[in-house]
């Protein structure tokens, strides 16, 4: 006898576990399809040497009481539970270009952003206050955001540039550099990307930042938890390979590749896009639609080095460090001199359990083209399907890992002296654990010139399939959940929705 759901979410990333967890709550009879051997997409760590390395979640923004995640978070049920470190309070990143010693931090708090900022640029008080106005205007006109409310995009909004803007705010190139220095977070195209996905990502890191203690995957094994106490179904090792059609071209089911067979009423993608239309069948879709998706291009992927360290060798640091070999570099970082590798990276480190003034270990990522890696595309490596991708590839990473150390020492002095072990994972890493497209780390390349070519309506031509994730709505912790909110909405109708959410947090006020 077949099983029959009322819900069944392909992929386990932030994204559809969330749609999961709600959908859920509302009585919905879910089910969630899980490729990998660990859940949660981005969401993943590893352990080595008794250690938690986190792959994609290394900070988390908008987490205090009140602010937008919290509140999702809470709604969702899993607030209580996370354990986190607030980061540095007057510096959680720290931005540093070539050999200029200082340090210049982004701070929490808006107020405390400009204070800290105007040590350095005392002059520029007035602009960074604008800065700061601006970039709350803009986040403030996109749908949920705030929650509840505002349930259409401001065209006007979209077409910002980033590029223009800062230079709009100060002609001081400096500023304008340190004003961008995280633009790592989505990619470092600030040339060309639309100003809402820079405000988007900055604000909530000023409204709080937040390390996640022992990892992003206590985030999923939370929701999952959830999940399971409102009777879902959640399955690993179950990759879909086919979409199952009736006579009438209705999608019912789902057959996997151990040809397991999942029936139900509605679907919610969270994996890549393109990997969803060859579920779908091109032929099931119009030519225009399919030409869009498939001119999108895909955004850089990274080579991440992780450093396990010899005890009590480093003093722990308490934010994050984007460091860049000039200013110039920061309007399109991604675009890199491979002989001058790595050019940028971000640094963060992980406090001892032991001795918390000293860090365990450190994380350096920076933008790696796939182009580096293509000679061994046609490998595949993960836990559950392990494939050694050769001598030739191993050599490659450790020579980059070597040149990776070289450009720390410059920071840190003797680094090398205070490695134990050095873990390394490339472009192929992120290709083969998240199914994005060449690896890359925030689904695809936006544009300020053509904003809405990238977006798409989390309800397809397919009535009963619905989109989820990264790569069809903004990225980020934030970004995911609230395109899964909007991805519900379309399935119970954003009214009951926004009900839910108004009815929490209103029942929160009045607890408090």
């Amino acid at each position: 006898m077949k099983k029959q759901f009322d819900i069944l979410v392909i992929g386990s990333g932030l994204g559809g576990l969330v749609s999961a967890l709600i959908l859920a709550k509302e009585g919905r009879n879910v089910c969630v399809l899980e490729k990998n051997n660990q859940y949660g997409g981005n969401l993943q760590t590893f352990s080595r040497d008794k250690l938690i390395f986190d792959t994609g979640v290394h900070y988390l923004g908008g987490l205090s009481e009140g602010q937008n995640l919290y509140q999702f978070f809470s709604y969702l049920d899993i607030i209580d539970e996370l354990k986190l470190q607030k980061m540095d309070e007057d510096g959680y990143d720290k931005i540093t270009f070539g050999d200029d010693e200082i340090e210049y931090p982004h701070a929490q708090g808006f107020e405390n952003f400009v204070k800290q900022l105007s040590v350095y640029f005392p002059e520029e008080k007035e602009n960074l206050e604008n800065y700061c106005e601006e970039i709350q205007r803009v986040c403030s006109q996109f749908p949920r955001y705030n929650v509840v409310g505002k349930d259409h995009y401001n065209e006007e909004i979209l077409h910002l540039n980033t590029k223009r803007f800062i230079e709009s705010i100060t002609p001081n190139e400096k500023l304008q550099a340190v004003l961008l220095g995280s633009n790592f977070l989505y990619a470092g195209d600030s040339e060309n990307v639309p100003f809402y996905v820079h405000a988007l990502t900055v604000n909530s890191y000023i409204q709080s930042a937040y390390k996640c203690i022992n990892g992003g995957s206590q985030i999923s094994k939370l929701l999952i938890r959830k999940l399971r106490e409102h009777g879902a179904e959640v399955h690993k090792h179950a990759e879909v390979s086919e979409f199952i059609f009736n006579e009438n071209n209705i999608l019912t089911g789902v057959r996997t590749n151990a040809r397991k067979e999942y029936f139900a009423e509605k679907f919610i993608s969270n994996i890549e896009i393109r990997s969803t239309i060859k579920l779908i069948g091109e032929d099931r879709l119009k030519k225009s639609f399919l030409n869009r998706i498939l001119s999108w291009d895909p955004g850089p992927s990274c080579f991440s080095v992780y450093f396990v360290l010899k005890p009590k060798k480093i003093r722990n640091f308490n934010y994050n460090i984007y460091h860049f070999s000039s200013e110039e570099m920061i309007w399109n970082a991604y675009q890199y001199n491979k002989n001058e590798w790595p050019q940028t990276y971000m640094l963060s480190s992980t406090r001892s359990k032991h001795d918390t003034e000293f860090a365990e270990s450190l994380t350096a990522i920076s933008y790696m083209d796939f182009e580096e890696v293509k000679e061994w595309e046609n490998t595949f490596n993960t836990v559950t399907d392990e494939q050694k991708r050769g001598e030739l590839y191993d050599l490659f990473k450790a020579e980059k890992a070597e040149k990776m150390i070289t450009a720390l020492e410059k920071k840190i002095p003797d680094l090398r002296d205070c490695i134990k072990r050095i873990y390394t994972s490339s472009p192929l890493s992120y290709r083969d654990y998240i199914g994005s497209v060449n690896g890359n780390m925030y689904g695809y390349s936006k544009s300020s010139e053509n904003p809405l070519k990238t977006m798409v309506s989390p309800r397809t031509k397919i009535d009963n399939l619905f989109l989820t994730g990264q790569s069809v709505n903004m990225h980020g912790i934030l970004g995911c959940t609230i395109g899964a909110f909007n991805t519900c909405a379309e399935i119970v109708g954003k009214e009951l929705i926004d009900k839910r959410l108004t009815q929490f947090i209103n029942k929160n006020k009045s607890e408090k």
